[in-house]
């Protein structure tokens, strides 16, 4: 099963990462955030929002 993982940044903010069940990241936050709570926001926008979402094919 996929896990959200929270770490901390180099330049000292908060990160995530999806990483599937064999440990590959397969997603990441594309911003830094100031706050754990504030990557724990960005996780759960992920997961309230992808569920709904689309492929759209830009090549």
């Amino acid at each position: 099963m996929a896990k959200f993982h929270i770490y901390k940044r180099t330049d000292g903010q908060f990160g995530w990462r999806l990483k599937s069940a064999n440990g590959q990241t397969i997603a990441i936050g594309g911003e830094g955030f100031t706050s754990k709570d504030g990557a724990k926001n960005g996780i759960a926008a992920v997961k309230r929002d992808a569920p709904g979402a689309t492929v759209q094919d830009d090549t």
